[in-house]
């Protein structure tokens, strides 16, 4: 009787951790705490461009949201994680970061962005390469803005919801840089 108890607590102490994902042969954390809050892995997805393999973006967020209104609606924290599939500058990030703002945002939201995307721009270009495995954060922090990281060094913060929401459309927003990473990153596939 006891050995089958210790069975069955063995048993349940494995089924209860916590593995990582893995995507494209890159393991994708399902948890992670950021400052005061814990996050979940949302979903997960590559970037291709050209039938090349840019980089995994992982949406993480404190509760799971299928929708990108939903994702866009939220003020909680919240993190756009890449891992690069291959070397790039910091001006290639920041071009196509660019590419991709443009068509989610208006004109007037572009205008109210303007001074902050071009502090955001100099994060990067200040970087000669982000190399292949490098991992670059984006996270929202209520009260503080989108922190943005580069293999966990700080590179600086932007303020605003505004800002983080329309970063986010990049991938959640009515013309995501591709529909399939939208459904990956959204948990639907």
């Amino acid at each position: 009787m006891v050995m089958k108890k210790i069975f069955l607590l063995l048993l349940l102490t494995l089924s209860t951790q916590v593995s990582a994902l893995e995507v494209a042969g890159m393991p994708v954390p399902e948890n992670l705490q950021l400052d005061k809050y814990s996050l979940q892995l949302n979903g997960a997805g590559i970037r291709t461009k050209f039938l090349i393999k840019i980089y995994i973006a992982a949406l993480y967020l404190g509760d799971k949201m299928h929708t990108g209104e939903e994702v866009l609606a939220s003020t909680g924290a919240k993190r756009m994680s890449f891992i690069l599939l291959h070397d790039m500058s910091g001006k290639q990030v920041v071009d196509g970061i660019n590419e991709a703002i443009l068509p989610n945002n208006s004109e007037d939201e572009m205008k109210a962005l303007e001074s902050r995307l071009y502090e955001f721009e100099k994060m990067f270009t200040a970087v000669p390469e982000i190399k292949k495995g490098e991992i670059v954060n984006l996270d929202y922090i209520p009260g503080l803005g989108t922190r943005v990281t580069l293999n966990g060094v700080e590179r600086g913060h932007i303020e605003g919801l505004d800002f983080s929401r329309a970063l986010l459309k990049i991938w959640v927003g009515t013309k995501p840089v591709k529909a399939e990473l939208k459904q990956h990153v959204l948990g639907n596939e």
